[in-house]
């Protein structure tokens, strides 16, 4: 099983496919994801520190265009399925924002 590890807070095993946000999220970690996981809201983004999460599907392509400023490492966690290890920050935090995380994606 691929191991997840988010830079300063821990480790942990996931099924592979298993999409990233709902790892995170079952991990006790703090993640936004207010549009429910479909690529409309970015409250997801992830930076890959190290580890390959998969290629770019069309519709996180044509959303993270929209964001001129962000880096090429910066990711939406709710269209990254788990295929492998990865090292990532969590961006967006329901915490830090004052509001709710948002609906949970579907698997």
């Amino acid at each position: 099983m691929p191991t997840v590890t988010v830079e300063d807070e821990k480790s942990f095993e996931v099924e592979s496919g298993t999409k990233l946000v709902l790892a995170i999220e079952d991990a006790g970690i703090d993640i936004m994801h207010r549009c429910g996981g479909n690529a409309r809201c970015t409250t997801c983004r992830i930076q890959v520190v190290t580890g390959e999460p998969g290629p770019m599907g069309e519709h996180e392509q044509a959303r993270l265009a929209r964001e001129a400023s962000l880096a090429p490492d910066i990711r939406l966690a709710c269209q990254i399925r788990v295929e492998s290890d990865l090292t990532i920050r969590v961006l967006g935090r329901a915490a830090a924002s004052g509001v709710t995380a948002g609906p949970r994606p579907a698997d």
